[in-house]
């Protein structure tokens, strides 16, 4: 009869053949280092996204769904023009940069339209 180990510390494994783990700490601990972000030029990046749109976010009045504020407000609430998660460029040609659901579009003049994109 073969003996099983843990998966996650290693100890011998008693009861259903199947079995992968000793306990559920075993299985969290496992899934939780297998899941985590262990890159931390990945954490860095995240961060910075979650920063950006908590940004654009608190600058968007939730009733209107879009807001114009200039460059220097941007800035002074510390946001990254180096980091976003897609652009979206309108049948006229406008090209809006995106941190998840909330984004901007460049104006004349160090100006910015904010919109907060509605959900499809």
């Amino acid at each position: 009869m073969e003996t099983k180990t843990c998966a996650s510390c290693g100890e011998v494994i008693k009861g259903r053949i199947d079995k992968k783990f000793c306990d559920d700490a075993c299985r969290s601990n496992y899934n939780n280092k297998l899941n985590s972000d262990t890159s931390a030029l990945m954490k860095t990046i995240n961060n910075v996204l979650r920063k950006n749109r908590r940004i654009l976010e608190s600058l968007i009045p939730a009733e209107e769904g879009k807001t114009k504020v200039t460059l220097k407000k941007l800035q002074e609430k510390g946001y990254n023009f180096s980091y976003q998660t897609h652009t979206y460029t309108t049948k006229a040609g406008a090209t809006y940069v995106f941190c998840y659901e909330y984004g901007y579009l460049p104006l004349e003049g160090n100006m910015y339209m904010l919109v907060k994109r509605l959900e499809s």
